[in-house]
Parts: C-alpha cells; structure tokens; sequence
C-alpha cells in the first residue's frame, strides 16, 4: 500500500517522538509498503500560531493529490491528525497537553481559555471522523476517553535498537537520562538526595531548560558528591549506563508512555516511579518488576537507601522486568499489523 505518515516537525527539538516517528516508519517500509512522511511545522506558542496550524491541518486532503491515489493514512501528533482521507488511522502520541491535564484554569491566560476550548472542539471533530483511533499507551487512552470521550485503543511499540541493551554487573549508582524540563522532575531525585543516609550515587543524564536551575539545586542542598548532571550522552553511552546501574529512576509527572521504563527493562534493571508517574505505572508492578513510590522526596530517599542494602533484590527485580517486556510482546510486527489491518 501507498501509505502517507503525518507527524509535527518542531525544529532543534528531539526526545522521544523522533524515534516513534522514524521507528513506524522504518517498520512500514520492512513490511513490504511505500511510505512518505509528511512532518507538518508546529509551535507551541503563541496561541494564533496553534490555533493557524489546526486550520492548515484541516485544510489538507490527501484523498488524491497530484493524481497520485494514498491508499492509507497514518497520523500520530496533533494537530496533523486533523486532515481527511477516507482510511484514516490515528496512533495518538499525546494530545496538546497544555489544554488538557496541564491546564489550570486559576492561572490560564484568556488566550490560553480560548485556545483550550478551540483544540478541544478540533480533536472532537478530527478524532470522531478517523476510521480507527490507538494511543500510544492506557494513559494517552485514558486522556481521550475523560476529555473527549474518545475510545482509543492502546498500542505499544519498542524503544530504538531494543536488541541492543544488556544489563552488566552493577555499579552503585541509580540511571536517570530524560530531557532536564520541569515535568521530568529530576529535583525530587535531588531533594531525595539530601535525605540519604547511604553512599548510592545518583547519574541524571540529558540535556534542557532546567538544567542550570537543577545545577543550582545540587549547589544549593550540598549533594555534588552524590548527584551528577553528566549533559548527553550518545545512544551506546546511554545503554552502557543502563547496563551498569543498580536501578532507574522515573519519577516524571503523568509521562504518556516513557521509553525509559521499557528500555530499563530490556536491560534488566528495576524501574523507581511514583504513584502520578502516569505511562511507567502500566509496566512497573510494585516489589515484582520495580517499585512505586509517593512523588516525595523522603519516600524516593528511603526506596533508594534499601536499594543500597539490597542489590541482590534489585537485580532479581530486573530480571523480573525483563521477563515481563518478553511476555508483553510489544513488537513493532504487532504495531504494524494493527494499524494496517483492513476496516
């Protein structure tokens, strides 16, 4: 089949979504199909802009264009999700989250109000009007059916090179690589720091906004010797630092899915998220596979004292993982065979 691929293009800015975006991709073209992908210009301010990028993506109509006949689309961000073709599938990534679970209407700009109404009526109506809807995890799912009353079906998909972690003997160190924003929450690894009594170090790769603020927040609770910012790292440095830990540390805010999780998994190490983590929750079984914890600073201290006291339980626990990604068969042959399958 011929089919077109839509997702955002938001330059200089990579994370998760760039891998979702290429791995689909590559996984319909070893299927044997012809793929384009269409990566529509987004902003994420101001308003005008997202409310002019909803009326673009509307506009496009992709039934037949320049003669040539698209047999499937396959959409995966907003607002590109918005176009019409008669085979429309829709794997949501996540919504526009800062009118949805983000939004506090006591500090909401009016634009913001008024854009959080206009979105919202966008995704009723692009969303109703595709052939099938997935989500990117239970949670993403779970947002479309509270917001929109959208039923979604969850579909999960493999981190990049999945084959290609391993877990080694443990060093005394607990993994954290993400983005350094606010939502990521690597200041309650910090704060939990200043509360440990044990020597476990604590390594928070990755770029971002906050990273001179969480570098000020190490400065200021005196935790240097045991918290480290070591900024990127490639992709063989970040499986090697996964190989060595002693655990992960994936304390986000209502993460949609969290590639962290399954890559922690793949190379059998336990996973320690919080109760609002969001994504992480769906893979991470308390004291089986991981352990989740109150988003406060003297839970994570406590949870991460034990660890040190307890490395044979925590590699147990990996191995526990591990076992458990196999069983879930989250392939990307799964993926495809979903999203393709005939109406």
């Amino acid at each position: 089949m011929k089919i077109l691929v839509t997702a955002n293009l938001v330059p200089f800015m990579h994370g998760g979504a760039s891998y979702h975006i290429a791995g689909v991709v590559r996984a319909l073209q070893q299927a044997g199909h012809d793929v384009e992908l269409l990566r529509l210009p987004f902003r994420f301010s101001p308003e005008q802009d997202i409310v002019r990028a909803m009326e673009h993506a509307a506009s496009l109509d992709f039934v037949r264009p320049n003669g040539v006949t698209i047999d499937q689309v396959i959409s995966l961000q907003f607002p590109g999700y918005g176009l019409a073709h008669p085979d429309h599938r829709v794997w949501v990534m996540h919504q526009h989250r800062a009118v949805y679970e983000l939004y506090n209407a006591s500090q909401a700009s009016t634009e913001l109000t008024r854009l959080r109404e206009q979105v919202i009526a966008f995704d009723n109506v692009a969303l109703s009007r595709a052939n099938r809807v997935f989500a990117n995890s239970r949670r993403v799912a779970a947002r479309l059916h509270d917001f929109n009353r959208i039923a979604a079906t969850p579909l999960y998909h493999p981190p990049a090179q999945a084959e290609s972690f391993r877990c080694e003997a443990a060093l005394p160190y607990v993994f954290f690589p993400s983005r350094l924003e606010t939502l990521k929450r690597q200041s309650l690894l910090i704060e939990a720091a200043q509360r440990m009594r044990s020597s476990l170090k604590i390594l928070l790769a990755g770029e971002g906004g906050q990273r001179d603020a969480l570098a000020a927040l190490i400065e200021r609770h005196g935790v240097s010797d045991r918290v480290s910012l070591i900024g990127h790292v490639t992709e063989a440095e970040k499986r090697a630092f996964y190989a060595r830990a002693l655990a992960v540390a994936f304390p986000a805010f209502d993460e949609d899915y969290g590639y962290i999780t399954l890559e922690a998994m793949l190379s059998s190490k336990p996973v320690i998220t919080c109760t609002d983590s969001g994504g992480p929750l769906e893979f991470v079984r308390h004291g089986d596979t991981g352990w989740v914890e109150m988003p406060d600073a003297d839970a994570l201290a406590k949870r991460l004292d034990w660890l040190a006291q307890h490395p044979r339980e925590a590699a147990e626990a990996g191995l526990r993982g591990r076992e458990a990604y196999r069983a879930a068969d989250i392939s990307w042959r799964h993926v495809v065979d979903a999203l393709t399958q005939p109406l």
